[in-house]
């Protein structure tokens, strides 16, 4: 059985938070204790102080997470400016937790370590990994080439630590420890059943072209003729940006990731997005209305509820991009009360804001990097 405890805090003070979300968690556990945790907490909280406070309550625990662009939970909903604690408890389901430091300096080869060192602590073979990387020192992207590397087939969820857009420092949780340049991860094994969607709300319009030229996250050329000129046939002299990301398909795919321009080369003609693009990937412009983007939420967290293993799932964690809450504004909130209205029974859930959400494009396949998307994750026991 998996036992989950949520604890949310709207509280400013760090350790008024810190005390109301353990008080909230304890009286959920019922005197059980945790074996790992994640932590969702806003930029300007003394983390340190945070965490000092958990693992006094929790010595042992396996905790990992960072700092986001808003927070999401089963007890309060949407919010920016708080804390939100999740806690695993199960006989049957080995949680281990790792971290790969100054992963700047080598992001492919750290991922990689890190990961091989974790899997040794477990005593069965790993089903499941949730990584909280670096988001401004390096590249989401080499990190999760390294974790998919030493996993191969096992899926990897997840987001990019945020600062609230102030793109300045972001920073990563491991156990007792505040961190930037890092990814923290915890591995799952044993009998755990879990199930994912992942949706977005933007459509591809017009013609698929094929990326012909690109380096990393920079598009130089689509089609052989410069990046811009893609943007521009469809949205004429439209400044490429994250409200019509690119649908990016990648060689030997169906499903598309997206792509949001964060920078262009008028003399080049080259755009920069967000993440890696696999070079001769297949790409279209894509589009949204604020309806359909809200929508998307629900569409994750039903594919996810339809393809779950079990007779019902113990938790749910979201990861949806800091675009999605800049696009929608005042509506982001209707992310997670659109799914909470569909519910019959309560779910423990809690997720946040990222700069960039991990999880597979589909079912059993390959994971990815995405951009304004929103990802489900359920989790439960056999």
């Amino acid at each position: 059985m998996l036992k989950i405890a949520v604890g949310h805090s709207d509280d400013p003070d760090s350790l008024e938070a810190a005390h109301d979300v353990l008080e909230q968690c304890q009286t959920s556990l019922g005197g059980k204790n945790p074996q790992a945790g994640i932590l969702f907490a806003a930029i300007d909280f003394d983390h340190q102080l945070i965490l000092n406070c958990i693992n006094e309550a929790f010595p042992d625990i396996e905790l990992i997470c960072g700092t986001t662009d808003g927070e999401v939970s089963s007890v309060l909903g949407f919010q920016q400016d708080s804390l939100t604690l999740m806690l695993f408890c199960s006989d049957e389901i080995e949680i281990c937790a790792a971290v790969g430091r100054n992963v700047s300096q080598d992001p492919v080869a750290i991922a990689q370590q890190t990961i091989e060192a974790s899997k040794l602590r477990l005593k069965t073979p790993p089903r499941l990994c949730i990584a909280i990387p670096e988001s401004l020192t390096t590249s989401a992207s080499l990190v999760l080439q390294g974790l998919k590397t030493a996993l191969q087939e096992v899926p990897i969820f997840g987001g990019a630590t945020a600062d609230q857009t102030k793109m300045q420092c972001t920073y990563q949780f491991y156990k007792t420890e505040v961190l930037s340049d890092s990814v923290p991860l915890l591995l799952f094994g044993g009998k755990l059943l879990f199930s994912h969607g992942v949706a977005s709300g933007w459509n591809p319009i017009g013609k698929r072209s094929t990326v012909t030229k690109v380096d990393h996250n920079i598009i130089y050329e689509i089609d052989g003729e410069p990046a811009h000129n893609f943007y521009h046939h469809y949205l004429n002299d439209f400044v490429p940006d994250a409200a019509y990301p690119l649908a990016v398909f990648p060689p030997g795919e169906d499903t598309f990731f997206l792509r949001g321009a964060v920078g262009y080369d008028q003399e080049l003609g080259s755009i920069t997005v967000s993440g890696d693009v696999p070079e001769h990937s297949t790409v279209q412009i894509t589009q949204a209305a604020h309806k359909d983007i809200i929508s998307a939420s629900t569409t994750a967290f039903d594919h996810a509820l339809s393809t779950y293993p079990g007779i019902e799932p113990a938790a749910a964690l979201f990861f949806s991009c800091a675009w999605r809450r800049w696009i929608l504004g005042t509506q982001t909130d209707q992310e997670y009360a659109t799914i909470a209205k569909a519910l019959t029974q309560p779910l423990p859930s809690c997720g946040f804001y990222t700069y960039g959400e991990i999880a597979p494009l589909r079912d059993h396949g390959p994971t990815f990097i995405h951009n304004t998307t929103f990802v489900t994750l359920l989790l439960g026991s056999h």
